[in-house]
This record gives structure tokens, sequence and C-alpha cells, in this order.
């Protein structure tokens, strides 16, 4: 169900104006993501999507416009985690209600959960809310790792839990969830190629934003046995990848796409815009490619 190329949207804001959504970017880019970029899937309200910084209110109205503006073309996927089990039940339970085709839960952050606690949050939400599920297992930001034996578990006792977004950079530890039968999707573009090669089911991409076409193509060409073709395309992006996390994500891919003409740079505090020296390797970068990335 959840395989191929995703695209984490960024969530476009007003150009100087970070407190306001802006709707027009934000369906501008979803046509792009689609039309051109032939994307598989969309997530809205993740962690590129600066959720943690949106109201309730905002995050739904983000959800519901994805949602409209796909127009049934593609799947689309909404965030809904955080660390208060209320709120995340409140807000899977909102996006089934919205039609989404599944929601991605981060693990409950700053508590620092232990496994049991990991579980019983998962199951207590899927229980709640009957909308497949895609755990989302990212360390460096929650400060806890959801581990294979916890996925494992959840995957033989809970049907709607379908898949897990894997952005803990440990491949040893890929390889088992892989190994168990349980789908993974890359949640680090710099290892999306290396976690095909060990089964895994595709990526939710950051990249992609810029380059929907190639990460599309990348998932592609590795499905249809194509192996060469996939690794020239991840070795062509290992540039832009590196780049694109020069500083905190979104904050250079929203960069990269203002100077695509695709939405203004602005992101909401707490982050901060790109530093002068990032943003001057950002500027070289698209001088040499932004026409090729739009195309």
């Amino acid at each position: 169900m959840f395989e191929g190329a995703w695209t984490a949207l960024v969530t476009p804001f007003e150009d100087g104006k970070p407190e306001k959504i802006n709707d027009i970017c934000l369906k501008d880019l979803i046509r792009f993501q689609i039309e051109r970029g032939k994307i598989d899937g969309l997530v809205a309200c993740g962690t590129t999507g600066e959720a943690p910084a949106l109201s309730e209110e905002e995050h739904a109205h983000v959800a519901q416009r994805v949602i409209e503006y796909s127009g049934g073309r593609v799947p689309v996927v909404v965030g809904t985690g955080s660390n208060n089990i209320d709120r995340t039940i409140s807000a899977t339970r909102a996006a089934a209600e919205m039609k989404a085709d599944g929601a991605l839960i981060v693990t409950p952050y700053y508590n620092r959960p232990g496994q049991e606690g990991l579980y019983r949050f998962y199951r207590r939400v899927a229980d709640e809310v009957d909308l497949p599920i895609i755990l989302y297992n990212v360390p460096s930001r929650t400060g806890v790792n959801l581990l294979p034996q916890t996925v494992l578990r959840l995957a033989k006792d809970v049907p709607n839990i379908k898949a897990i977004k894997e952005a803990s950079g440990n491949l040893g530890q890929i390889e088992q969830i892989i190994a168990g039968g349980f789908p993974v999707l890359s949640g680090d573009d710099a290892l999306t190629y290396p976690i095909l090669c060990l089964g895994g089911s595709g990526v939710i991409s950051v990249v992609s934003n810029v380059e929907p076409g190639h990460v599309a193509r990348m998932c592609k060409s590795y499905a249809d046995g194509d192996r060469e073709a996939a690794l020239g395309i991840h070795r062509s992006l290992a540039s832009l990848v590196k780049l694109l996390f020069i500083e905190t994500s979104p904050v250079p891919v929203k960069a990269a796409m203002s100077l695509m003409g695709i939405c203004p740079a602005d992101v909401r505090l707490p982050l901060a815009p790109l530093s002068e020296e990032s943003s001057k390797k950002v500027r070289e970068y698209m001088d040499l490619h932004g026409d090729i990335l739009k195309d």
C-alpha cells in the first residue's frame, strides 16, 4: 500500500509573513509534484511541513487543502503524531474524517518512553481510529528509538499499522525490520538506495520537494529491476541531498524552492532563515542546476 516515492511536503508561508499559510503556493507545489514529478504519494504536516509549529487549526487546514488539491490523483498521508496521546488520537481521527489515506505518527518525543510505552501508545491510537498508520522513527529529533522487536510486535498485533518511516540511520536495525516482513520507507534521502537494496518499499523524501522526478524514477527503476539506473540516479542526487541538509530541514529546501519560484523561503520560529554562508552554497548550486530541476 505504501511504496514508491512520497514527498514530505513543506508548508508554504506568505512571503515575509510566516504566520500565514500560503494556499496558492501549496496548490502549485502539489501540481508540480503530481503533474511534473509523477510522485507516488504526498505527506502533509510532517517534520518537513513544520507541523510542531502549526496550530491545531492550521494543521487541519493544511491537511484538508493537500487532500483537496491532490484531487485523488495520488494518495495523501497526514502527519498526526505528538507526545500527547489525546491530541494524537484527535488529529488521526480528523485525518480519517478528511478521507486521508493514512496517518504518519512519529514516536512520542521529549518524554523518552521505553519500548512498552511506545507499543501501548501506538496500539491505543490504532484501536481508537480505523485508519492505516505509518510508524515514524527519527531518534535524532525525538530522543527515542523504536526498536525492531517493538515494530514487529506492533505489526503482528495491530492490523492497521502498515509500514514504518525509518530515519534512525541504522541499516542493521532497518534490515531486521525488513527481514521480519514489515514494509520500510526510507526517512533519510541519503539512504534511500541502500534501503531499497535491503528490500525497502520506498521513501518519504525531503529532496523530492525540489526534485520529485528523479526521486520517483529512482524508486520505479529499482522496482522494475533496473538497479543500475536506480544507482545512477542515487549518485546524481548525492550532492543535492547533502546541500538540502546543510542546516536544519526544511530551512535549506525552502531556500532552494524559493530560488526555483515554487514558494517563499520563509520558515516559522523557532526555525530561522538560512545563514549567509549556507545561502551562498544553495544559490551557487541552484544557479547551475535550478532550471534542470524545475524541468
